[in-house]
């Protein structure tokens, strides 16, 4: 059974950086391609970046440029590396694999952008 942790959300000023980590237990390293989604209130959750297994990367337009995602399989933990955070980007982040699995949603965790 996958369980997908995410941690490393805060509350930073517009402009600043913060680092996500998503910790999987199991065998969610087979995955081929993982994500990292969020949801602000009142919108539904959307794909921002994504990760295959050989490294290749894709961004949303919305944070491409400023957003970085990476993995260690070695250490089965994904990584999003937020920077030049804007308000527009509060909101629960997620991972998951791409495309998800209702299973695998975790507790999220919580970024919150003051201008």
């Amino acid at each position: 059974q996958v369980q997908l942790v995410e941690s490393g959300g805060g509350s930073v000023q517009a402009g600043g950086s913060l680092r996500l980590s998503c910790a999987a237990s199991g065998s969610s390293f087979k995955i081929v391609v993982m994500g990292w989604y969020r949801q602000a209130p009142g919108k539904q959750r959307d794909l921002v970046a994504a990760i295959s297994i050989g490294g290749s990367t894709n961004y949303a337009d919305s944070v491409k440029g400023r957003f970085t995602v990476s993995r260690d399989n070695a250490k089965n933990t994904i990584y999003l590396q937020m920077t030049s955070l804007k308000p527009e980007d509060t909101a629960v982040y997620y991972c998951n694999a791409v495309p998800p699995r209702e299973i695998y949603w975790g507790q999220g965790t919580q970024v919150t952008v003051s201008s």
